[in-house]
């Protein structure tokens, strides 16, 4: 099956991970954490997914001048991601702080840097292409991104008020259910995609549920970059023509084998290798 180009557009990070057995409650201090670098950010996070999943693969964002953001470029070409898009800003490369507890659940301070100054006018984004974008970084961004592409694929997340002209050009939306319930202007999508963690995922066509699909069984390390890896995994098998319910079961498949590993950028096979129930 020949593979499908897709560019993505979002937030790069580096990600500073705390272990601990038990997350701290507001004002407490807990002494057992063990930290991991590595990479992160939802742009970075679903291109290197859909790399990884065997989709050809251009990557627009920003990063610093600075060792984080020279190691994010180099990271990214050793992957087979096409980095020519991510933009050298004043500011410096962005920084999540993560706490993840025992359970693998998760809490984010996010450190935005370059992704708040990415120039929207200097995309580069080729005409008619097709496009998948978050909100880590600004409307403008955003907007001028679902303006160029042919087909724009939104994982609405973290949620915020969307511009007209995002809504209008949505071919494809994705939330979770707490961000479904935040975002109303995005129930009558052309198409929309509800992930409902360990219960599977819905897909809707302007409100009439068209698909559904259970969850796989996982042992949970990591959810940071689990619903990253199952919006790449859902729009690569789209982009390549599989039937709506299988590229939502393997999506699903994706996002199982995605919190069962520690990274944000966790370790895929091809998206073939996530086998559709009979």
């Amino acid at each position: 099956m020949d593979s499908p180009s897709l560019t993505v557009v979002g937030a790069i990070n580096v990600d500073l991970t705390a272990r601990v057995e038990r997350a701290p409650a507001a004002g407490e201090t807990v002494a057992d954490g063990v930290l991991h670098r590595g990479p992160g950010g939802k742009g970075a996070n679903q291109a290197v997914a859909a790399a990884r999943l065997g989709a050809e693969v251009r990557l627009i964002g920003g990063v610093g001048d600075d060792v984080d953001g020279r190691g994010v470029r180099e990271r990214l070409a050793d992957i087979g991601v096409d980095a020519s898009g991510v933009q050298t800003t004043d500011a410096a490369t962005g920084t999540a702080l993560i706490v993840v507890d025992a359970s693998g659940e998760n809490s984010i301070v996010v450190c935005p840097g370059a992704n708040a100054a990415i120039d929207a006018d200097a995309l580069g984004i080729a005409p008619g292409a097709a496009v998948l974008a978050q909100l880590e970084v600004s409307d403008a961004v955003i907007s001028a991104a679902a303006r160029t592409a042919g087909f724009f694929a939104l994982n609405a997340a973290p949620a915020r008020p969307l511009p007209g002209d995002v809504l209008e050009a949505c071919d494809l939306v994705i939330v979770n259910e707490t961000e479904y319930a935040q975002l109303p202007s995005v129930h009558d999508a052309p198409l929309l995609c509800v992930t409902l963690g360990a219960a599977g995922a819905r897909l809707y066509r302007h409100g009439e549920l068209v698909a559904s699909a259970p969850g796989r069984k996982a042992t949970v390390r990591n959810t940071v970059g689990a619903g990253d890896a199952f919006c790449a995994a859902l729009v690569v098998g789209l982009l390549r023509g599989d039937a709506e319910t299988d590229a939502l079961e393997r999506a699903c498949a994706v996002g199982a084998a995605a919190v069962a590993d520690d990274a944000s950028q966790p370790a895929l096979e091809r998206l073939d290798a996530y086998a559709v129930t009979a």
